[in-house]
């Protein structure tokens, strides 16, 4: 039998089907496995019963290439796969990436710009009556009117973009089986309006008597203040307990957005992974993919992050309500990899958007959702914040005794202030004892209490104490491991002044980060609603917004001013904020004055090497030396 769904003709008549009830379009390559969303939408379906084929890539200019499955009984269903296909296709800088890792062979240019809307169209193209249901980041992300950062331009809901029947937001398990259920029973697409989870378009006289109604399209083009006030409305009621239907009016028509489906229950989440997976790519690929590098031998144990990051749009996406697998699921699919004649014995990770949330962050926020208008860490814990590694913990052990695991990696990102929070200490001497291997990547993002507030991120003295931890912990461990810290330059609310307090700071702690993120305005962000309308959605409040070219550039060069490149645009901006005393060969100075060689390579001001000096080693490892 063959473990993957069919992607053409000769697949269907091999399982004698004449056509599939549902066709997956999808811009990744066809990867059959729990980390590929569409590879999870398409087995869910298959354990209701429903026949499935997959277009993976197809050739975007032609409506042919949809059509070698033929016409399926029930309809399309459309995403971009994995990523948003802008940032899979550009930079924060707005460059061409060279790679693609969802591709074979690393190969770019084998999706569209604007994926789902492109590919959308050409299911229109090719069978025009054909009930249409567009998923996954891109499409969620997009579900109302957004800012399009690359043509810099708000932009309406890709509903109408893509003139699909119904879009699927969030986590979609729930609300494609009902989709599926009711399209199957006979309903018309044009009828699925009550499923939450997902958007639909109706004429302005149809929109549900109680729902939150936003500003119409055309008034959030011309004031920011409007589309801020939208995000808002958006942000408050993208909680499944709390949130309630709401409309965005198009002249004589409106989108309408459902409540989020409720997050799927820990047996619920168990059974999705418990699917017959065929875990690899399809065999008809003859290159690699280069993202199945990773997570072809990760545990993937819990979803929904309530850090509630402004840069990050996971609570618009997976919900801010954490819910986790079971230890037995996880080990049960750990024995699936063991037997993988590839394993070599290490799981890269065990994880999700936070690996160490692993439930909720209160009793209360399981029952009756997420509180309105507060963050459950910032700008201080919430007193009623369950800070426990328990379970996590418990579940590590589990994983490494398993007879063939030689290590398990934890590579997703660690909250570093909630793993604080838990008084037991014992899960940072777990993981620096047994989960990291040299390093630990963390993200503190920034150091200046201004920029720190508007993303939502702990204060410095967080990390500061974290660190003074980590170090405590590794020292009785007999363990040289270091950390290396992410930071974003150019974030809303940042100044030339708190990038300056940002480089005094790397000075100071003398490490150099190799890599700087500009902040990167995505939809469905609070930070980009922030660049977009230099407004605070939440408060109101104005928020500087540093999006003039020179700016940024002077920004992120301050986070890399040891480099020769970086030097006359740094000293540019310690004059422009008048900050000449960071200019010489004191002990405080950044750069040398005119005419001084006091910066030598990629050593630390005046020829002193950084504490920490990265270095690239093979294709992911790094090393460290003092």
């Amino acid at each position: 039998m063959n473990p993957f769904f069919p992607i053409n003709k000769n697949d269907l008549e091999s399982r004698g089907w004449d056509r599939p009830d549902f066709i997956l379009v999808t811009g990744d390559a066809y990867v059959d496995h729990a980390s590929f969303g569409a590879a999870v939408i398409g087995r869910v379906l298959e354990s209701e019963g429903f026949r499935v084929g997959v277009i993976a890539q197809p050739d975007w200019k032609s409506p042919e290439s949809l059509k070698v499955l033929g016409r399926p009984r029930l309809g399309f269903l459309v995403t971009s796969g994995n990523l948003d296909s802008m940032v899979n296709h550009f930079t924060a800088a707005k460059k061409k990436r060279r790679k693609d890792v969802y591709t074979p062979g690393g190969a770019a240019g084998k999706r569209p710009d604007r994926a789902v809307t492109v590919y959308a169209n050409l299911v229109r193209q090719a069978y025009k009556k054909m009930p249409l249901i567009i998923g996954g980041l891109e499409a969620s992300l997009r579900r109302m009117a957004h800012y399009d950062y690359w043509k810099d331009s708000l932009r309406r809901s890709v509903l109408l973009d893509s003139k699909a029947d119904l879009l699927v937001y969030g986590m979609g398990e729930a609300a494609i089986r009902k989709i599926a259920s009711a399209l199957d029973s006979g309903a018309a697409v044009s009828d699925i309006r009550d499923v939450p989870g997902t958007v639909y378009v109706c004429p302005a006289a149809e929109i549900p008597e109680k729902a939150l109604i936003l500003p119409n399209y055309e008034k959030l083009k011309i004031e920011g203040t409007a589309f801020a006030e939208s995000f808002r409305i958006q942000y408050e009621n993208a909680d499944p307990f709390t949130g309630r239907t709401i409309a965005e009016p198009y002249g004589g028509r409106a989108v309408v957005q459902n409540p989020p489906a409720p997050p799927l229950t820990r047996e619920e989440m168990d059974a999705v992974y418990a699917l017959p997976f065929a875990r690899g790519p399809h065999p008809s690929y003859t290159e690699k993919i280069p993202a199945m590098e990773e997570i072809q031998f990760s545990l993937v144990s819990n979803r929904g992050c309530f850090g509630s990051c402004a840069f990050c749009a996971l609570a618009f996406h997976q919900g801010r309500i954490v819910t986790s697998r079971s230890q037995d699921s996880l080990v049960d699919e750990a024995k699936i990899l063991i037997k993988d004649s590839d394993f070599k014995g290490y799981i890269h990770d065990v994880g999700g958007p936070t690996a160490n949330f692993h439930s909720p962050a209160c009793a209360k926020q399981g029952t009756k959702g997420s509180c309105l208008g507060k963050r459950c860490l910032t700008p201080e814990p919430c007193p009623s914040l369950k800070s426990d590694h328990s379970e996590y913990i418990g579940i590590l052990r589990e994983l490494r005794k398993l007879e063939g695991i030689k290590k398990v990696f934890i590579r997703s990102g660690i909250r570093f202030d909630y793993m604080l929070e838990d008084k037991k200490n014992d899960f940072l001497s777990e993981l620096c004892e047994h989960h990291i291997s040299g390093q630990l990547k963390v993200a503190p993002e920034h150091v200046s209490p201004d920029v720190l507030k508007v993303m939502g991120k702990p204060k410095r003295q967080v990390y500061d104490e974290f660190v003074r931890r980590y170090a405590e912990v590794n020292k009785k461990l007999g363990k040289k491991q270091y950390l290396v810290p992410y930071f974003i330059s150019g974030h809303p609310g940042a100044r030339l002044k708190d990038a300056i307090t940002m480089a005094e700071y790397l000075r100071d702690t003398r490490f150099i980060p190799d890599q700087v993120q500009d902040f990167y305005p995505t939809p469905g962000t609070l930070a980009t609603a922030m660049w977009y309308t230099g407004i605070d959605p939440m408060t109101g409040e104005k928020v500087h917004i540093p999006s003039g070219h020179e700016e940024k550039a002077m920004q992120r060069a301050l986070l890399q001013y040891n480099r020769p490149e970086n030097r006359e645009i740094v000293r540019k901006a310690l004059i422009k904020a008048g900050r000449q005393d960071l200019i010489g060969n004191g002990a405080k100075a950044l750069i040398p004055g005119i005419g001084g060689n006091g910066m030598n390579g990629r050593n630390g001001r005046n020829g002193r090497k950084p504490r920490l000096e990265q270095k690239a080693v093979g294709k992911r490892k790094l090393k460290y030396r003092r």
